[in-house]
C-alpha cells in the first residue's frame, strides 16, 4: 500500500511539474517588451512577473545567495512531506502531499534555472490586482487547503 502511494505522489507531483514548466516556457515565448499582456477576460490576464521571493512577493529581492537558499528550503520541504507520507492516512492527504510537493519542486526548477519564479496568472476585479501566481503556486495552494480541511473535518483517522 504504502508503494502504491509513492507510487500515486510521485505520478501527480510529475504531472504538476510539467504543467508547471510547460505554462512558464509558453508564458515566457508568448510575452515581451511589445506584448506585455494577454487580456483573457476582463478579469484575467496573463502577465510576466518575476518573483525572485516567496509567497506574495515576500522578500523579494535581489541576491546571489537567495534563490539557492530557496531551492533548498524547497528540497527540504519536499524531503520532509516525503517522510510525513509514511503515516499519513487517507487519500486526500496523500492528494494534497503530491499536490505541494509536486509545486514546491516546480518553483525550485525556475529558481535554480532562472534564479527567480514566473508568476503569470493575473486576477483582477475592479481595478485591484491580485498577487499573479502560477500553476505550482495552484497547486500548493490547494493541497494545503486539503491538508487543513482534513486536518479540521476529516476525523482522526485522517488527520494523521
Amino acid at each position: 500500500m504504502a508503494v502504491r502511494r509513492y507510487g500515486f505522489v510521485a505520478g501527480l507531483g510529475a504531472l504538476v511539474l510539467a504543467l508547471d514548466q510547460v505554462s512558464k516556457v509558453w508564458v515566457l515565448g508568448a510575452l515581451s517588451a511589445a506584448r506585455p499582456a494577454i487580456e483573457v477576460t476582463s478579469f484575467l490576464n496573463i502577465v510576466l512577473v518575476w518573483n525572485r521571493g516567496i509567497s506574495f512577493g515576500l522578500f523579494n529581492r535581489e541576491s546571489d545567495w537567495q534563490p539557492w537558499f530557496l531551492v533548498g528550503l524547497s528540497l527540504v520541504i519536499v524531503a520532509g512531506l516525503l517522510v510525513w507520507l509514511r503515516t499519513a492516512r487517507g487519500r486526500w492527504m496523500t492528494l494534497a502531499i503530491a499536490l505541494v510537493a509536486g509545486g514546491a519542486i516546480g518553483n525550485a526548477v525556475d529558481r535554480a534555472r532562472l534564479g527567480a519564479v514566473v508568476d503569470f496568472v493575473d486576477f483582477h476585479i475592479g481595478g485591484r490586482h491580485f498577487a499573479a501566481f502560477n500553476v505550482a503556486d495552484a497547486a500548493i495552494t490547494c493541497g494545503v487547503a486539503v491538508i487543513l480541511a482534513v486536518s479540521l473535518f476529516g476525523g482522526r483517522k485522517n488527520a494523521t
